[in-house]
């Protein structure tokens, strides 16, 4: 499912936009190569329920028809800190997929970002 985030270094509260917020709220989109639809979701299936063992949530999970250049899958995860998701990236359960992942997926971009509250 991820891939390390370019400059995804230890977080800074104030970065982050939060006295003492040390978590990490990620947005990740993915995409299918073609006719592996199927295939990416039974290995985020598999991958993202590794995440609540590491003290993350998915927040969200949401699909397109991969279309158009669309990602085909949209993924907001939380994390309680840079070490909480390094552990999960590291997780063996996770690395022995490698290859499944190198056949389903395409491209993938992660996204730090911050929830916006809903202000209806």
């Amino acid at each position: 499912m991820l891939r390390r985030p370019q400059g995804m270094g230890q977080p800074k509260s104030a970065a982050l936009g939060h006295a003492g917020a040390v978590s990490l709220t990620l947005c990740v989109l993915l995409w299918a190569r073609p006719g592996t639809e199927d295939g990416l979701i039974a290995y985020e299936d598999q991958v993202l329920g590794l995440v609540p063992g590491h003290g993350g949530r998915v927040l969200q999970r949401a699909r397109s028809g991969g279309t158009g250049g669309q990602p085909l899958e949209v993924q907001l995860l939380e994390f309680p800190s840079a070490a909480a998701l390094e552990a999960y990236m590291t997780d063996g359960r996770r690395a022995s997929l490698a290859a499944e992942r190198d056949r389903v997926i395409a491209r993938t971009e992660v996204i730090q970002v911050q929830l916006v509250p809903d202000l209806t």
